[in-house]
């Protein structure tokens, strides 16, 4: 039995019994995640302990104070921005308390006062939120930039003295340093779905045209570089007759979405266009005819299709409005814009010029997410293309980056996408699956999330799922950059489907060493030594240090045959090359 003075930190999540009640499996799933994903790595970056945990609580225990409030606000935080996006009744939601004081530790468990008053803050707190004890308030009140309020003092169950409490203002905005400049707010573009028209005659359909209208705003909500106005405001203005651009002045929006919904006979047509307010112009518009045959699987598939086309044409109609603008102007959306714009080219040249936007973007808000996001994305182009000096400083920065990143914005589907694809560098492919089956949850329909699922079911030895998500992605983005035929060849490369691989690199309007290295083993399994040869003599040309073995420690492959049948390839097409 040992005695000493910690702060103890108690958490509960509130309302366990009603949702572990109404869906046992899901609560648990998600209380996992964000165990893995939030509440341990915070624990254990401030140097915590966890001492016990229960179905829906833990003690755990500090030896600074001023860690255990700072891991207590990082939890809480980040937990309301992980519900932000998630209905009230299935929110997980934690309370907290903090102590100061003795502590009795016996074979593994913790006891005492320091214990007791702890679970008894806890249970004062509000959901969401943090009560801690008049010593630690002492210790932490001119060290954190946090804000508190004296709640006086208060009678714990099975205390027999009144406890002083505070409570943590996790909402209030941290104290800015003395004569540090405000942060600019991140501008986005904002956008209006108004209530689709039913053309139809048929009152019966008015539940499928306001649901289709409902899930695109929902779906387009999940894209975290638009500004979404809420389906309450459009609303307003349906069957009315409206002035569009007197609607957009007064929702505040850029763009604007219409569109109408038609039934004739077994068929419905449904047409969207979207309209920049500033001139009136029509940037897009797109008809639907689909038969009767399942209302709802039609509402589906169009809702996809649209919420897949909007952003990417709002983005390319922000990129004309950047050409006409000087670099000094661009506000921090702007430079990420054009960063992305670059870093897709894919050249070293361009991936030099991103990474200064996505520099300039995170000066103008460092708390801006998808910008460290992308700083994180931008960089690991330049580590995997081998344009640094300095590779391991470079993926510590990339690391870095997306903690931070992570650390803003748990649900932003960018910020796991990249995860994923820096665990996938790391052949930590269960981890990346991990982050991969997230950043999907979070954005269905997003093109790059979605190949880089083909990609990585590709790297498991699943390539013939991978071509057919690889192949989602090229429909939901008929733009897409031109590395997703890379990812197409190597999926068919990898099932043996070598005259699909070759059609699909050809594709290339120039491929790199390594894709060369794909197309000569490809031949080489056909049995054309001569394509074989040259495709790999071009390799070497391209990069003088390419070395086949050295290549293959660069491949992912979590299925050792598949690596063999890559090497086994190689080494045909060096034989026919010698």
């Amino acid at each position: 039995m040992e005695h000493r003075l910690a702060a103890v930190l108690a958490a509960d999540m509130a309302g366990y019994s009603r949702l572990m009640e109404a869906d046992e499996r899901g609560t648990l799933a998600r209380l996992r995640t964000h165990r893995i994903e939030l509440i341990d790595p915070a624990i254990a970056k401030n140097q915590g302990r966890i001492i016990k945990t229960t179905g829906d609580g833990m003690l755990v225990e500090f030896q600074s104070v001023a860690d255990a409030v700072r891991c207590a606000a990082e939890v809480q935080l980040r937990m309301r921005r992980r519900n932000a996006d998630v209905a009230a009744d299935r929110r997980i939601e934690f309370r907290i308390g903090i102590n100061l004081g003795d502590i009795i530790f016996d074979d593994g468990d913790i006891y005492g006062d320091g214990v007791n008053i702890a679970s008894r803050l806890e249970q004062l707190a509000d959901v969401g939120g943090i009560c801690i004890t008049q010593a630690v308030h002492d210790q932490v009140a001119e060290r954190l930039d946090l804000a508190y309020e004296d709640l006086g003092e208060r009678a714990l169950k099975n205390i027999s003295r009144p406890v002083r409490v505070w409570r943590v203002l996790v909402d209030e905005p941290v104290r800015a340093a003395a004569g540090a400049a405000e942060p600019r707010p991140v501008v986005k573009p904002s956008i209006a779905v108004m209530p689709f028209t039913n053309m139809s005659g048929d009152a019966e359909q008015e539940y499928f045209v306001d649901g289709l209208t409902e899930d695109i705003i929902t779906e387009l909500s999940r894209r975290h570089e638009l500004f979404v106005i809420s389906r309450n405001s459009t609303f307003v203005y349906k069957g009315q007759a409206v002035n569009l651009r007197d609607v957009a002045g007064k929702l505040g929006a850029q763009y604007l979405v219409e569109g109408s919904v038609r039934k004739s006979g077994d068929r419905l047509r449904v047409t969207v266009q979207l309209i920049d307010t500033a001139t009136d112009a029509h940037i897009w518009a797109e008809k639907y005819d689909r038969r009767l045959d399942d209302v709802f699987a039609i509402q589906d598939e169009v809702t996809a299709a649209i919420v897949a086309t909007l952003p990417g044409r709002v983005e390319a109609a922000q990129q004309d409005q950047l050409v006409r603008k000087t670099p000094a102007s661009l506000a921090a959306y702007e430079c990420v814009l054009a960063a992305k714009v670059r870093h897709h080219r894919s050249t070293r040249e361009d991936n030099v010029e991103a990474q200064k936007l996505i520099l300039r973007a995170i000066e103008l808000d460092p708390d801006y997410a998808h910008a460290h996001a992308w700083y994180g994305c931008i960089l690991g182009q330049a580590w995997g293309y081998g344009w640094l000096d300095d590779a391991d400083a470079a993926f510590a920065i990339v690391a870095s980056e997306l903690e931070k990143a992570l650390s803003l914005d748990d649900n932003d589907a960018d910020v796991h996408r990249i995860l994923a694809a820096v665990h996938i560098t790391r052949n930590d492919l269960n981890r990346a699956r991990y982050h991969q089956e997230r950043a999907l949850a979070l954005n269905p329909n997003y093109d790059l999330v979605v190949v880089q699922q083909g990609e990585l079911l590709t790297w498991l030895g699943r390539p013939g799922e991978g071509i057919e998500w690889i192949g989602k992605a090229m429909r939901l983005n008929p733009h897409h950059p031109e590395r997703f035929w890379s990812h197409l060849g190597k999926a068919h490369f990898t099932a043996r489907q070598y005259g699909e691989a070759i059609e699909a690199f050809m594709r290339l309007s120039a491929m790199d060493a390594g894709q060369h290295a794909f197309v000569a083993a490809t031949h080489a399994w056909l049995g054309d030594q001569m394509a074989a040869a040259a495709h790999l003599a071009e390799a070497f040309r391209l990069d003088p240090a390419f070395g086949v073995e050295s290549f293959l420690a660069t491949q992912h492959y979590g299925q050792g045959a598949d690596l063999d049948h890559l090497r086994e390839g190689l080494a045909r097409a060096q034989k026919a090359a010698a």
